[in-house]
């Protein structure tokens, strides 16, 4: 291994190193044998690795074989000459799956071979784009909603009274299907409430929440009911700045997201929820109702050990009466992408085998907006 790889630490120091930190997109310079020699904090974060460690291996321990990146590196090389491509799959094992990408890849002139690649993921913009289809679809049941609220409750109502006044003077036998016309009004009546919830237009009260106290609070729920055989590890930052969100609506978001993965860890021998939160900085997004974009830079997981989701499920998860479940009604997770939508936030699912994970970004609290210099996570 040359000098170059051998020290990535002394090829950028000072300013130099510190915009290239400063830049919300993965960046690495590999040498002429292809070890990465440089890395940005981001691209630390996207192959999973240090830049120290990262340098002791070539590129192609981390990109698929016969990965377009690596030709592209050598087009570069040969015609000394930046060349751009775009949606790349460069999933693997080690980076995961579902890594799409553009690629900037230019030659460092004042280094004979070395030559310089930015990511772009791809997957994120997809994200936001299938966020304002989850949108879209929750102002849909939000219409369905009003006019269920009053062309059907009234009339269940009076189904419901009529069945129990029957239920007085019919033999024993007949007892039964009184019970169950009654049983079964109070049933969609139920699912009616819970669409209503999606016609609630009015704004939304917010102030800096502590989301570890949110998260505490719906796992010792969890704990107490649905969650009580899962083993829960936390996986939290500690200096995490306050997300400025409704604290009741965000406990409402995790008990659902929580409850979706308990649910899913039902034939699991041993069953884990991993609950995460970290600073990612670098994802601005509109807020609903304004002109005004707000950065995202609060990530919160929800991971468990689950089967997975089929993947042509996964597209359409957070959409109205879509559900795995077989008495599932398909608005819990359709509730979860409405009210993370309506803070002007993000929610999504990756999953694959024994690995789902919710994802969700938030704004922080606008009185804890400064950047930061550190990714620090703690694990308890």
């Amino acid at each position: 291994m040359n000098q170059v790889s051998q020290q990535p630490e002394d090829i950028l120091t000072g300013i130099p190193i510190a915009v290239l930190n400063a830049i919300r997109h993965p960046v690495i310079m590999v040498d002429e044998d292809n070890h990465v020699s440089f890395a940005n904090w981001e691209a630390e974060v996207f192959f999973g690795a240090s830049r120290q460690h990262l340098s002791r291996r070539k590129l192609d321990t981390y990109i698929p074989f016969g990965s377009p990146l690596l030709a592209l590196i050598e087009q570069v090389r040969t015609r000394r000459a930046p060349v751009n491509e775009y949606r790349v799959d460069v999933s693997s094992p080690k980076l995961g799956n579902d890594r799409l990408v553009d690629l900037y890849v230019a030659p460092v002139i004042e280094k004979t071979g070395c030559v310089v690649v930015l990511f772009q993921e791809r997957s994120m913009a997809d994200k936001i784009d299938r966020q304002l289809t989850h949108r879209a679809a929750a102002r849909s049941v939000t219409g369905l909603a009003s006019m269920l609220a009053h062309e059907i409750k009234n009339p269940l109502s009076g189904i419901r009274g009529a069945a129990q006044l029957l239920e007085t003077s019919v033999g024993d036998d007949d007892r039964a299907l009184t019970r169950l016309i009654r049983d079964e009004t109070d049933r969609i009546v139920s699912l009616v409430d819970r669409m209503e919830i999606f016609s609630d237009e009015r704004p939304i009260d917010r102030e800096p929440v502590n989301i570890h106290a949110v998260l505490d609070h719906v796992k010792a729920v969890a704990r107490a009911g649905f969650g009580r055989n899962i083993k829960f590890v936390e996986n939290y930052d500690p200096s995490l700045p306050p997300v400025f969100a409704n604290r009741d609506q965000l406990v409402q978001v995790f008990l659902n997201l929580i409850k979706n993965s308990s649910e899913a860890l039902g034939s699991q021998s041993a069953p884990q929820i991993t609950l995460t939160t970290a600073y990612r900085p670098g994802i601005r997004l509109s807020v609903p109702g304004s002109g005004e974009k707000v950065s995202l830079p609060l990530e919160f997981c929800v991971q468990d050990n689950g089967p997975g989701v089929p993947s042509d499920m996964l597209q359409h998860l957070f959409d109205p009466f879509i559900t795995t479940k077989i008495n599932g009604s398909g608005l819990g997770l359709a509730l979860v992408a409405k009210i993370v939508g309506d803070h002007g936030g993000i929610v999504e699912c990756d999953s694959q085998a024994s690995k789902t994970v919710f994802r969700v970004l938030m704004p922080a609290s606008r009185e804890n907006v400064a950047p930061r210099d550190n990714n620090t996570n703690t694990t308890r």
